[in-house]
């Protein structure tokens, strides 16, 4: 009767916090710099979130380490649901890119749902000799002992990208890393670097301003933010696709109840017409409702983790 009455009280304070979820501000935590397409996904999601929610969304950048500090900080914090995570493909190359790693990728965390599907495109410095993809191809590999290539980390989805471009194009070049895709997008602006694939999010706004050349696009059909770019697939690269989907996630342990709220909030920020709008001025795509489930995320993150580590594997790649 003594642990009925305590499960009883036990049940009546979990439903007690989920009735007054949220309290206050929820912390996402970002494993990137502010500026990049990481952190602009993640802010227009706060936004929507915070709608739906009735709270304000707050976002704590941490860059640096693909990502492992940041994800490390957020299977540590309380599992109240007031911190969480937002990250991409990075989340499954770790465990293969890292060999040891502070954290358990697939059981520190419980999921919340898919958020978005962001394509890359492949960009260059806007003094680049090149008015195509061919003959930045010929170029590229004439001068691929000079030329280097911008990334925001071994494990981010830029350094991805390069990974297997150079794979498909059998050229290596020097690959420049920076804490962020935000600090390398600025360099290539500038001219320190001389090319990057990076996600349209963070390329969208730099291309359409004419700050830096967009040579491919690496989905299999043209983007709709930008038709006129063709894509690596059809300029030779065949098969060659990759689009960056994006997971948000909670420490392992966070109320049921408060779990439910979260993917609702979710669900409802994904199909909110100035969700959708904003990403698609990003060249990005929101999931469908079905998507943004913990069983989608969860199974999604579990593919993706077999799909990749034999990938890095071969390549010899570690980050440690």
């Amino acid at each position: 009767m003594v642990r009925t009455f305590i499960a009883g009280l036990l049940l009546a304070a979990t439903a007690a916090v989920a009735q007054d979820y949220p309290a206050k501000p929820i912390v996402i935590v970002v494993p990137a710099a502010a500026g990049g397409p990481t952190d602009t996904l993640t802010r227009v999601l706060a936004a929507s979130m915070s709608e739906q929610l009735k709270q304000q969304m707050l976002i704590e950048n941490m860059g640096g380490a693909g990502g492992t500090i940041a994800i490390n900080k957020a299977a540590k914090a309380r599992p109240d649901g007031y911190t969480l995570l937002l990250y991409h493909v990075g989340m499954a190359t770790s465990p293969a890119l890292y060999r040891k790693l502070p954290y358990d990728t697939l059981n520190d965390f419980d999921y919340i749902g898919q958020v978005a599907d962001i394509p890359m495109t492949l960009i260059a410095k806007k003094t680049t000799p090149a008015a195509n993809f061919a003959e930045f191809l010929t170029y590229a590999k004439a001068n691929k002992d000079k030329v280097t290539y911008a990334n925001a980390g071994i494990g981010s989805a830029s350094f991805l990208c390069g990974l297997l471009f150079m794979s498909a194009i059998q050229t290596e070049f020097t690959m420049v890393p920076y804490k962020g895709t935000g600090p390398a997008m600025n360099d290539l602006v500038g001219g320190q670097v001389d090319f990057m694939c990076d996600q349209t999010a963070n390329t969208v706004p730099q291309i359409k301003s004419g700050n830096v050349k967009v040579y491919a696009a690496t989905t299999k059909s043209r983007l709709a933010s930008l038709p006129d770019v063709p894509t690596l697939d059809e300029l030779g690269l065949k098969d060659f696709e990759l689009v960056v989907w994006n997971g948000l996630y909670a420490p392992k342990g966070i109320p049921k109840p408060v779990q439910q709220k979260l993917v609702a909030a979710l669900q409802g920020a994904v199909q909110a017409p100035a969700f959708r709008t904003r990403l698609a001025e990003l060249g990005a795509e929101p999931v469908p409702p079905a998507k943004a489930t913990p069983e989608s995320l969860g199974a999604m993150l579990k593919s993706e983790v077999e799909k990749w580590t034999p990938i890095i594997r071969k390549s010899g790649v570690h980050a440690d």
